[in-house]
């Protein structure tokens, strides 16, 4: 097949685009420099830009959309809403009509969320769903590999900063992260396949952590013995915003509501549906840190 991905350069992009060209399909590189990836050919496609769509989709003319471009924080000319709502109705409108369209969306998603990523995201599912696409949507919770941003960026600086690791409240949030190899495995068979039109599915791995747990397993991996500290969220709810004034905040408004809603579900059916071998976190966590330090 001839399948277009957006955000094809991004952390899943990459991995979305290995795994499609194993399995034998024609993969355009759909990004805002348009690079190539992973062999694949490389397209300029900005989804802020309907035009810049178009476009991608004229010369890529697809039989399959995976769609996977997002932000998890806001700039001054990138925003939740321009990005994954505005993002999203440009692809969706450039779609053809008899193509195949592939959504990532994110666990937790919904309107009434406290969170701007959540909120748009949940917003951006409502335009696929009624879309009139064979679409499939994906809700993803952390998602871990080498190169990605929770575990080789944010947690790995929570626990390397300072003397002690600060724990966010009583740090009984749940988690339940999936391998970024599950997550590209479920993507690649449902752009190829039939599987699941119609249907959102999440993406979760097979097993729960709370945020201590998280916490406990990054120093471990990192070969690191520090005391944690809890934080009680009064104290968080006023040192979040003033990290926000930093050039390179440790943790945003967002990231930091979403933290305390955790992010946890079932893995059935995607589990069954997409045949997924569910890494675990522990056996990938000491490379995920080791490659973030090279880096």
């Amino acid at each position: 097949m001839n399948i277009l991905v957006t955000g094809a350069s991004g952390f899943v992009g990459r991995a979305v685009v290995a795994e499609l060209r194993a399995r034998g399909h024609t993969v355009w590189a759909g990004s805002r420099r348009g690079e190539a990836v992973a062999g694949a050919h490389g397209l300029k496609l900005d989804v802020t830009d309907p035009g810049s769509v178009q476009r991608a989709v004229g010369q890529a003319d697809p039989e399959a959309v995976v769609h996977l471009v997002g932000i998890i924080a806001e700039t001054k000319d990138q925003t939740f809403e321009g990005v994954h709502v505005g993002g999203t109705r440009h692809v969706l409108a450039a779609t053809p009509r008899h193509a195949r369209y592939v959504h990532m969306s994110a666990l937790g998603a919904r309107g009434d969320s406290g969170s701007g990523y959540s909120s748009s995201k949940a917003r951006a599912e409502g335009l696929v769903r009624a879309s009139g696409l064979r679409w499939t949507i994906f809700q993803p919770s952390l998602i871990f590999g080498v190169g990605d941003d929770f575990f080789g960026r944010v947690l790995r600086e929570l626990v390397s900063t300072a003397p002690i690791v600060p724990q966010i409240g009583d740090g009984s949030f749940p988690f339940r992260p999936v391998s970024v190899q599950d997550v590209a495995r479920a993507f690649a068979t449902a752009a190829g396949s039939e599987t699941g039109v119609g249907e959102t599915f999440r993406l979760t791995g097979p097993d729960e952590y709370t945020f201590r747990q998280l916490l406990e397993l990054e120093l471990g991996a990192l070969g690191k013995r520090k005391p944690i500290v809890p934080v009680p969220l009064p104290l968080m709810n006023l040192a979040v915003p003033l990290m926000g004034l930093l050039p390179h905040p440790p943790i945003t408004r967002d990231q930091y509501a979403m933290l305390k809603e955790g992010n946890t579900a079932p893995n059935e059916p995607a589990r069954t549906v997409f045949d997924l071998p569910m890494r675990r976190l522990p056996e990938h966590l000491p490379e995920i840190v080791t490659q973030a330090k090279k880096g």
